[in-house]
């Protein structure tokens, strides 16, 4: 499963906030917390899914595409607003690119880093969903 959420924002005068509050915006404990940035414009970062890890994304700054695919829908996603987050569940492939020379992605992660959590053959992917 995954889902374009838009979150509440705060502001006046003095600028805007954006509070991300589990049980509100997302439902998972926060184990782990990473962003990306500086990448080049056409590559593709990702390809591949995860066994039972779910996911908040963020783009802080700039913007970026995301391809979602549970394996019989594949939808794009045009992140550009911090107001903005993709909710991912496990078992959804995600690749991402067209990233602005100003691009921030933070990933809020329900998981450690664990390789053995990744699906990273396309094929094998499609297989287990099955």
């Amino acid at each position: 499963m995954y889902k374009l959420l838009n979150f509440a924002v705060h502001g006046d005068h003095s600028g805007n906030l954006v509070a991300l509050e589990k049980g509100v915006d997302y439902v998972f404990d926060v184990l782990r917390i990473y962003y990306i940035w500086g990448t080049e414009k056409n590559a593709i970062r990702g390809k591949h899914a995860h066994n039972k890890l779910k996911q908040l994304i963020v783009c802080l700054s700039g913007s970026c595409d995301f391809t979602l695919d549970n394996g019989s829908d594949r939808q794009v996603f045009h992140l550009e607003s911090p107001t903005q987050g993709l909710y991912v569940e496990d078992f959804v492939w995600r690749e991402f690119t067209n990233f602005s020379g100003d691009c921030i992605v933070m990933v809020l992660a329900s998981e450690h880093y664990d390789e053995t959590d990744y699906i990273r053959n396309y094929d094998k992917f499609l297989e287990l969903i099955k």
